[in-house]
């Protein structure tokens, strides 16, 4: 392969707007597959797996302090740290006490257990997921009861310790003023004949009662401190939302996700698929001229059978510059419509006046019998011409007259209409008459009236022609020698005879892969088998 065709192979497909739409519907088996596949899955969720209850109790906390009618509007927001408040509401005493009354095990707590704190403001959310109703209602009040009474016994034991501060320097102090007092005099003087002495201990006196007042107020404060951190404002309650609350919300979210990621799937399937869609991108590939298109569906016979009447007219100049070389038409794999196109070609050359050999393998023989019949009934057999004097070739070879191998039956007759009930119609190239009214048979007969070898051609006339099915490997230099050849994937009889004659490569629109047709010319130019054209065939894309 020249550089040219490497450039060309190289090139990638442009993906248009047109192909948003087709590239999904070509591949709806992905599409559906995959909205099937999501949609069983949240089905499966729904039906299978239990549901799944969270209650939520809502705590307003606030701040313990001794006279909270004094802060500021804005001190008592600062004065509780709610990310501290957090790692209380889930920490092990919170957590254990609420398995211990919930009779369950404390992971299993924790793990149903969340709480949220929302920004600015003084208020947790607790949450708790579990299988039934009651029981999430049972576990959020819980464990909000549970982290009050936590809390409140952090507050009472801070304030134990602090009274018990006050406690010990009001004894302290207490003792400090005793002995002051004993230094004083026991009887009553006036100020004016106190000693310096007297009077100054007589000051420390009042100061350590000021002290000893002002410990025990602060004590008073402490101990009329409220100790509640909040309080429950929104108790969990029923009816209590689930999982399964939101099915058909779920069910069109699925098919809608599943059309979606389908879709998704299928153009990434597209862009990873070498597969050739387009006549434009097969001929830039192999630098190899399109002949035409062919439709290859089942239900498309006489509309395949005209678009092959176009490939024809696309091959005669060839045909008749190159009398004596075999027509090979090739395809890499067996499914690129490679035998419909064989035989609504020789069908084609037939209507057209040719005589035409049409070699073909074995498994191939009954699609090429069906595809003849059925054009045998389209088109009947018309009265032939005499033949002409034989011209001499471009070669400088000339032909002999058309005669058909011995032991040849020519079929026609009550298959083509061509006479009535009882008539015979005479052909005086055949070597065996058959009635008009006999049924025509597809297993050649011998000029004795005894079963013929099967390798015997099997001959169909088709309007003002003749096709010869024979096997592969012996076909005789009939007429215009039609070769159906095997796939060169698996078979190199193909490629063999292509060397002989030219070949005419088959590509099934989006079933054909690049990387096969581009072996297939690589095989052919290796071989020196020369290669007219490309015929294109309708695909499914598998």
């Amino acid at each position: 392969m020249d550089v040219t065709d490497s450039v060309a192979g190289s090139r990638q497909r442009v993906v248009g707007f047109a192909d948003i739409v087709r590239i999904p519907l070509r591949r709806w088996r992905l599409v559906a597959g995959v909205t099937v596949g999501l949609t069983l899955a949240v089905l499966l969720y729904l039906l299978v797996i239990p549901a799944t209850y969270t209650a939520t109790t809502v705590v307003v906390l606030r701040p313990v302090v001794t006279d909270p009618f004094t802060l500021p509007a804005g001190g008592a927001d600062r004065a509780i740290n709610m990310t501290a408040e957090n790692g209380i509401a889930l920490g092990n005493d919170v957590i254990d006490s609420t398995a211990k009354i919930l009779n369950r095990d404390p992971d299993a707590v924790r793990e149903a257990l969340t709480t949220e704190v929302p920004t600015g403001g003084q208020v947790l959310r607790f949450e708790y997921a579990d299988d039934t109703e009651q029981s999430s209602i049972t576990g959020s009040n819980t464990a909000a009861e549970t982290y009050l009474r936590v809390r409140e016994d952090i507050y009472k034991q801070q304030r134990a310790a602090l009274m018990l501060s006050y406690d010990n320097t009001i004894k302290s102090v207490t003792s400090q003023r005793q002995a002051a007092q004993k230094g004083l005099p026991s009887d009553k003087s006036s100020v004016e004949s106190m000693t310096p002495r007297t009077q100054a201990m007589l000051n420390q006196v009042s100061a350590l009662n000021d002290q000893i007042a002002q410990l025990a107020n602060a004590r008073a404060k402490v101990a009329s401190a409220d100790l509640s951190p909040g309080s429950i404002t929104a108790a969990a309650r029923a009816p209590v939302p689930s999982s399964h609350d939101a099915a058909l919300l779920f069910i069109a979210a699925a098919l809608l996700g599943g059309l979606l990621l389908g879709m998704i799937g299928a153009h990434a399937r597209e862009a990873m698929d070498r597969r050739i869609r387009s006549g434009e991108q097969a001929a830039d590939l192999i630098g190899l001229p399109a002949l035409g298109s062919v439709r290859s569906a089942r239900n498309q016979e006489a509309a395949a059978a005209a678009d092959a009447r176009y490939v024809s007219l696309a091959l005669l100049n060839w045909i008749d510059e190159n009398p004596d070389s075999p027509l090979v038409i090739l395809s890499g794999r067996n499914d690129e419509g490679r035998t419909a196109v064989t035989g609504n070609l020789a069908v084609a050359l037939a209507e057209a006046g040719r005589d035409v050999t049409l070699a073909a393998a074995v498994e191939s023989q009954e699609e090429v019998k069906r595809i003849l019949f059925a054009a045998q009934k389209r088109t009947p057999p018309r009265p032939r011409t005499p033949p002409k004097p034989p011209k001499p070739g471009l070669n400088g070879s000339s032909r002999a007259p058309v005669s058909p191998a011995p032991g040849v039956t020519r079929v026609y007759g009550a298959a083509a209409g061509v006479a009535s009930p009882g008539a015979v119609k005479m052909d005086p190239n055949a070597t065996m008459v058959i009635p008009a009214a006999a049924p025509v048979s597809a297993q050649p007969v011998s000029g004795g009236g005894s079963p013929a070898d099967s390798r015997s051609p099997l001959v169909v006339l088709i309007g003002g022609g003749v096709v010869r099915l024979c096997q592969l490997g012996d076909e005789p230099s009939v007429g215009v020698v039609v070769v159906d050849a095997p796939p060169s994937e698996s078979d190199e009889r193909g490629v063999r005879s292509a060397q002989d004659g030219v070949a005419v490569l088959v590509v099934a629109r989006d079933r054909t892969r690049s990387g096969e047709l581009s072996r297939l010319v690589d095989r052919l130019r290796s071989a020196g088998a020369r290669t007219v054209g490309f015929v294109l065939t309708g695909g499914s894309g598998a």
